[in-house]
């Protein structure tokens, strides 16, 4: 984005700039695009869209769930009684491993390449009526063991390994049962080469990992830091687009998942325990979002140089004013640029107040 020239800025100041008054546009050196903040819209009356709230009174296991232990799935197969994590290969994949070349053409404007891969299913607990923050320690931990030991075994031959989970079905996620995806593909998928080239670039021009330079710049700034430990920190990021958006980051250098030590694999389920308790507790829902894990590509770079990345996770939750009105990335953001309706910090001073103890096991006050 080209910075505006005294001509083109509208008009002259009015007093002093104000984040949380003043709409003004930040940087985002990870992805290298830019983001708008206008925190004064906050103010507009909303008599949009409202949202179902989500579904609170989820059975404890619903053999019409295919993710339930002892449940049919579509293909025919019949889930084990699972008792702690349950990995299977996704019915309906969105990548295959035999999936022949496509045909060659001899235009630049119509251009494809092969799309090979897998696609997992993993479910976290036998239980459809919790999430991650209502398991215990353990069973988080039993999670990260299971990511970081899919992400060897995938990534012994594929480039990319994206852990995701979809949460809520705001989120698309169309099965009430705590689980994430596990897609490996043969090529670097567009976010991927765009971290892979901004950390790279970064590292070049400073001498220092980007995502680590930031992490220790938040932490001594605080101001969008919403929970930390001895080994993570989780800030809502300087140019996060979607409101409650946050950005988990190790204090050393990791570059991949399953580098991660007994201890901070530990310190880990701890952080996401509290951050996803601060999530459900900002409206007493549970809290839809997107998340993922990035780190160094794997397969046939494993022996390549990674000194550029860091492991990290991004969570992506689309509630703005309570549990029933939601951001929606339309118009303006899909034709010109994303735009948020909070500062980041306005959004990690809300999360950093609320308590950790989750709404649903926290003693009411009697009336």
């Amino acid at each position: 984005m080209e910075a505006a020239s005294e001509s083109e800025r509208s008009g002259p100041a009015v007093g002093s700039f104000q984040p949380s008054e003043h709409q003004h546009v930040r940087y985002n050196p990870l992805r290298d695009d830019w983001v708008l903040v206008s925190a004064h819209r906050m103010r507009r009356p909303w008599q949009g869209q409202v949202e179902k709230p989500p579904q609170e009174d989820v059975p404890r296991c619903d053999l019409s769930n295919p993710l339930c232990p002892g449940a049919v799935r579509a293909n025919g197969e019949v889930n084990p009684q699972y008792t702690n994590t349950f990995v299977f290969d996704n019915d309906f994949p969105a990548l295959q491993p035999d999936a022949p070349e496509p045909d060659a053409c001899n235009h630049p404007l119509f251009r494809a390449a092969s799309a090979r891969g897998v696609c997992k299913v993993m479910c976290f607990h036998p239980w459809s009526d919790l999430t991650l923050p209502l398991m215990s320690l353990a069973e988080i931990r039993a999670v990260i063991d299971k990511w970081a030991e899919l992400a060897v075994e995938l990534g012994a031959s594929y480039p990319w390994v994206q852990i995701f989970e979809n949460k809520g079905a705001m989120m698309g996620c169309s099965n009430p049962h705590p689980h994430c995806q596990v897609w490996a593909s043969n090529f670097l998928p567009n976010e991927a080469q765009l971290e892979d080239r901004t950390q790279r670039q970064h590292l070049q021009e400073r001498g220092v990992p980007l995502l680590l330079e930031y992490a220790q710049l938040e932490a001594q700034r605080k101001e969008r830091l919403v929970v930390e430990n001895a080994d993570w920190l989780v800030v809502v990021p300087y140019w996060a687009v979607w409101p409650f958006q946050t950005l988990l980051l190790p204090r050393r250098q990791v570059c991949r998942l399953q580098e991660l030590s007994d201890s901070e694999r530990d310190s880990l389920a701890s952080i996401m325990k509290r951050l996803l308790t601060k999530y459900d507790n900002l409206f007493e829902v549970s809290f839809p979002y997107s998340m993922g894990w990035h780190g160094a590509p794997t397969g046939p770079r494993l022996g390549a140089d990674c000194g550029h990345w860091q492991l990290h996770a991004h969570y992506y939750p689309p509630l703005l004013r309570s549990a029933a009105v939601r951001k929606f990335m339309v118009g303006y953001e899909m034709l010109a640029q994303a735009q948020r309706d909070l500062t980041p910090e306005q959004a990690a001073e809300r999360l950093r107040a609320l308590p950790e103890e989750h709404y649903r096991v926290r003693p009411r006050e009697a009336a």
